[in-house]
């Protein structure tokens, strides 16, 4: 009579945590992306402290100040990131989470609070409708580069649509100059109706095809980029002595420049285009080839 046949044991169960694969939190980064969000929130709290009707436009300064704060803080989590190799899923969507709040709500707050409550009597819906395509357009932007980043390998070295954040700036510097240049008429005078123009016109710039440079590929450690870098610091130096005039004026000017640039940009040669967004020229590049459309 034959033995049994011995059944092969089951193979053991795999532990739960062997190929889950790990959720990687970064401090700096992320402590600068949180200190963005912590402006937006703080900004939010300054509008509705503002007394618009009595003319009391102070707490919108400190807002607006803390908009262009968070703008900086933007400017150098995602640059820290790649700089240290840091880079990850969860600091790309809370970056998107406070951008939506420091960049989106924040301004389009501003506008409704200081001018669109104003402008529809007997209709306010218009305006919070007005100051909602700003929002909507805005997360939309943040979607849809997040969608974009993730099916990309490399880092693109070009933002399709206008960013939110030069969006944002370029609202908050207008405000900033428009209160000063009659504080005390802000909300009477016939310019009022420039602030829900450019909402709108943003919006559609955010979501549009428009392609903007990215700078996220810039060689920190090339010379050009260094006296780049050197004359920046000496410019945001100036601006912290001069800040009450040259705020008013620089930063209109240079969020205005940056918007302009996106449309001019197909137009100009391949080699002005380098020399502007200070970029290497690719190896497969031919000399004197066309520059792109």
């Amino acid at each position: 009579m034959s033995a049994p046949t011995q059944k092969p044991a089951a193979p053991a169960p795999p532990r739960a945590d062997a190929d889950e694969p790990k959720l990687k939190i970064y401090f700096l980064p992320n402590l600068l992306t949180a200190g963005n969000l912590f402006c937006g929130f703080v900004a939010l709290t300054k509008i509705v402290e503002a007394n618009i009707s009595g003319g009391d436009f102070q707490p919108v300064k400190v807002a607006l100040g803390f908009i262009l704060l968070a703008c900086i803080f933007d400017l150098f989590d995602g640059r820290v990131a790649r700089m240290g190799g840091v880079e990850s899923p969860f600091g790309r969507e809370f970056d998107s989470l406070a951008d939506l709040i420091s960049f989106g709500a924040a301004p389009a707050f501003l506008v409704h609070r200081v001018v669109l409550k104003d402008v529809f009597h007997g209709h306010p819906e218009w305006g919070w409708f007005i100051a909602s395509i700003y929002l909507l357009c805005g997360a939309f932007r943040l979607a849809r580069f997040n969608c974009l980043a993730a099916m990309k390998t490399a880092a693109s070295r070009e933002f399709l649509g206008f960013p939110i954040p030069s969006a944002a700036g370029l609202v908050a510097s207008l405000t900033l100059f428009m209160i000063w240049w009659d504080e005390k008429e802000f909300a009477t005078g016939w310019w009022r109706y420039c602030l829900p123009v450019l909402l709108l016109f943003l919006s559609w710039m955010m979501v549009s095809n428009v392609k903007y440079p990215s700078f996220k590929t810039l060689d920190l450690r090339a010379t050009r980029t260094f006296t780049k870098t050197l004359v920046a610091i000496l410019f945001l130096g100036s601006i912290m002595i001069f800040r009450e005039k040259l705020l008013v004026f620089v930063l209109p000017v240079f969020f205005t420049a940056y918007l302009v640039y996106g449309f001019i940009r197909p137009h100009i040669s391949r080699r002005m285009r380098r020399e502007i967004e200070d970029e290497e020229e690719d190896e497969e590049a031919l000399p004197g080839s066309a520059a792109p459309g």
